[in-house]
Parts: structure tokens; sequence; C-alpha cells
């Protein structure tokens, strides 16, 4: 058995057609066959019934391709840092979700430029969720995002917690109603645009009767904690159109503060008050392998934080 053998049967578990494979592998179909086989008489099991079309896997092919895929991952994911130890890249790559580059990213990279002037910057705008699998891919060294994620792969610094606004059209009778509460919201239509969704919590014991699923849309997520569901939701593709539809007088949503700026002639944007209303936002890289100016990145970060009077705690890598 051999990582030729392991990505034929996955290239041929996926297409379901041995054709299908060898046109996206670039291996003939006689040498495909030829390694499915091989594989399977390595280890002395039917892994794919040939017999229906399209291709199906057996019951121990399913268990074998599940292992065999997570193996596969983690190997591409060791191979790449491997190679990143050896010879990291000069440029700092940094992925962000916009809110953050509404917020403080423009002032950070600035010091950032300031403090190391032939410094390289690259930035991608990538959601949370797929930060992760950019910075084991290496197309991305560091990610800045709002979501917590739990990987073995990846060290995560929590920077801060931003407190939540409620962004109202102007004409909206709440508009010059400042330290707002949750309860005098519900009835308006809430325009939610995370793609991004909370983790799962972790299993817990419930009752028969309790059969209620947990809430991971961010923003409904934040009514809840207070035992509160908006009567009316409308989800759209991203944070610009949810704002654009607030303008237009269809509904309101939540935002960090850092965003208050944007269609303020059309936007009243207005403090709430609870204080564990808030968007976190953290810092990933690597555990194992960190570019050497993520450091100076985060440097630069604390610097703006101070600056601006922000409270944090510091942290480094270690």
């Amino acid at each position: 058995m051999d990582i030729k053998q392991l990505n034929a049967f996955i290239a041929i578990a996926d297409c379901q057609s041995f054709s299908l494979a060898a046109s996206t592998t670039g291996i003939s179909q006689p040498s495909l066959s030829r390694m499915l086989k091989q594989l399977e008489t390595d280890i002395g099991v039917e892994l794919i019934d040939r017999y229906h079309r399209p291709l199906q896997l057996t019951e121990s092919g399913r268990f074998f391709y599940d292992k065999i895929s997570a193996l596969l991952i983690e190997m591409t994911t060791i191979t790449s840092m491997t190679q990143r130890l050896s010879g990291p890249s000069k440029a700092l790559n940094i992925g962000f979700v916009p809110s953050v580059l509404y917020g403080l990213l423009p002032e950070i990279i600035a010091a950032l430029k300031r403090r190391y002037p032939d410094i390289e910057v690259n930035l991608k705008d990538i959601s949370s969720y797929q930060q992760i699998e950019a910075l084991k891919s290496g197309d991305i060294d560091v990610g800045m995002g709002r979501f917590a994620h739990q990987d073995p792969w990846i060290k995560q610094i929590l920077l801060r917690h931003e407190r939540y606004m409620v962004a109202l059209p102007k004409s909206h009778p709440l508009a010059d109603t400042r330290d707002q509460r949750l309860i005098d919201l519900v009835n308006n239509r809430l325009i939610l645009y995370h793609q991004t969704h909370l983790p799962l919590p972790a299993p817990i014991e419930q009752s028969v009767a309790d059969d209620s699923a947990p809430i991971t849309e961010p923003l409904l997520h934040l009514f809840a904690q207070y035992g509160i569901t908006p009567l009316m939701t409308t989800k759209v593709s991203d944070l610009q159109v949810a704002l654009s539809l607030v303008a237009a007088g269809e509904g309101i949503t939540l935002v960090p503060a850092s965003l208050q700026t944007v269609r303020a002639e059309q936007i009243s944007y207005q403090r709430l008050m609870h204080e564990n209303v808030t968007s976190p936002i953290y810092l990933h890289t690597l555990r194992d392998v960190v570019h050497p100016k993520a450091p100076d990145l985060l440097a630069a970060i604390y610097e703006v934080y101070e600056q601006r009077g922000i409270t944090y705690r510091r942290q480094q890598f270690v």
C-alpha cells in the first residue's frame, strides 16, 4: 500500500467513475484499475463495488475512505508545513474578514510598515472558516477573523472583544435612542449576514422533552442568550448587502462598533446596553510553523491598541 494507490482510490471514490477519475488525475484507466486492485489485495478487502454505475463504495470502502481521507489531508498539511519551515516566504500573507478591514487593520498594517519599511504584506479577503484551510495549505500565514476554532494544527490568540451596535434606518423610531435593549428590537426585521456559524457546543445530556437544536447563527445566538427570538429575519450574502438593506429601510442589523462610519448618512448606529453582546477578534497561525514576521504583526496590533486606549491582554507566540 502506497500513497499513489491511496490517491487513486480517493479519486475513483470521489468521481464514481474510472474514466472521470482518469481525466481528473491524468492517470490512465488501466493504471488506476491496477492501483485499486493492488490496494484491495494488500488489505484483503473489496473497497469499491464495480458492478454498479455509478461506482459505489462497499461498507468497508466507506469506512476506509473516511479514515484515509483524513490521513491524506494531514500528510499534505505536514508536507506543506515542513517545506515552509525550510524556506518561509518573505512576504507576510494575511487573511482577513471584511469587518476587520473596516476596523483597525489599516492602522495596524501602517504601524507594521513603519517598524519594518522593507516588509512585504499581502492581504486576502477570506472567511473565518476558510482561513483555517488556507493556513494549512500555505495560502496565508496569518488569519484575522471573528470565530473561535478548535483545530489541533492552529494556534489562536484572542485579540479583543468589540461591542456590537444596532444599525437602524435614519427614519426608524429608535434611531435616536441610546443604550438600546435587544428586547426592544424583536418586532423589527433582523437582517442576518454571517456566512460562518458558531461551532456546535460539546454534547450535553438533555431530557427527552428537550429537543431544541442549538442556535449557531451569530446574531440569533446573541438574542437567544437573553431568551429572545426576533419575529422576522432575512438572510443576505454579506455585510455590505445587510447595511444596504438597512439604509433602504428594509430592517435592522447588529454590527461591530468599528463599522459605525459605513453609510452613516443613511444609517443610525446606536450602542447596545448589554456588555456581553460583543464580537471577538482572533489572530490565527499554524501552531508549529509561525511565520517569522507574525510576532511583529502582533506587536503592531498592540501598539495600535495602546494608542487607541483599547483594553487587551498581551499574549505572545510560544
